[in-house]
């Protein structure tokens, strides 16, 4: 069973709020630099935003989570309600200084939790090799590798898992 952390709260936030896209901002910053080797330019970010929009992670088909200590927004998750009882896990996102702390781990439970009470029966995602923290994680939580289930921007990682 994993320990969350006892000073971290979830709560959902819409996407556009300002807590919201600052925290996508960083979000994008972090995945389109780790995919280029290098920082990621305001521009790139900007087009990542652009082509890969978060509008739709809020009700009533989506969700957008974030995780806050002392009142400061430390990561996010989003999830998408599709057609057949699947969910779309997004935008797993824990800043730096928070990470190997039990916060990914929270925001994915919280989820889950949030999935299970829509009758999302299947979660699945996409992720990027270069994001090695997060296949840790996902497989830290039970998340299987699968066939691609989509053309994600810079996913070549596909995982789902059955929520009983």
């Amino acid at each position: 069973m994993t320990e969350f952390p006892p000073d971290v709260t979830v709560a959902a936030i819409p996407p556009g709020s300002a807590q919201g896209r600052a925290v996508l901002t960083d979000y994008f910053r972090d995945i389109v630099g780790r995919h280029h080797g290098r920082p990621a330019t305001a521009g790139e970010v900007e087009n990542a935003m652009a082509g890969e929009p978060s509008d739709d992670l809020c009700p009533p088909g989506g969700l957008f989570l974030v995780a806050r200590r002392a009142g400061t927004v430390i990561g996010c998750i989003g999830l998408r309600l599709l057609p057949g009882g699947i969910g779309e896990v997004a935008r797993v996102f824990v800043v730096p200084g928070a990470r190997g702390r039990g916060v990914g781990a929270l925001l994915m439970d919280a989820v889950e939790k949030a999935a299970r009470g829509q009758g999302v029966r299947t979660l699945r995602l996409d992720s990027g090799s270069h994001l090695t923290e997060a296949q840790r994680l996902y497989a830290h939580t039970g998340y299987r590798e699968v066939p691609a289930f989509n053309q994600g921007y810079m996913s070549d990682r596909w995982y789902e898992k059955p929520l009983t």
